[in-house]
């Protein structure tokens, strides 16, 4: 369980009156799997730290609207 994204699949009850979602996911903080933040981290630049919300990239998190494709990077 190494990436961010993670997924379930939610009871889908026969009885339901719309479309049931047979699979939903859900996005984890990269802070969750850093104990003591290491000492000489990779820093973004001071405008990349602006657009992305932290200095140190290992935090860095996107978020991407369920309704537009992910393209990565934090410069798009």
């Amino acid at each position: 369980m190494n990436t961010h994204i993670k997924s379930y699949h939610p009871f889908v009850s026969s009885f339901d009156p719309c479309k049931p979602i047979l699979e939903k996911t859900y996005s984890t903080p990269p802070h969750l799997y850093i104990g003591f933040q290491p000492p000489n981290l990779p820093q973004f630049s001071p405008f990349e730290a602006l657009k992305a919300g932290t200095l140190w990239q290992a935090f860095y998190d996107p978020w991407y609207n369920s309704l537009e494709k992910a393209t990565g990077g934090i410069l798009t």
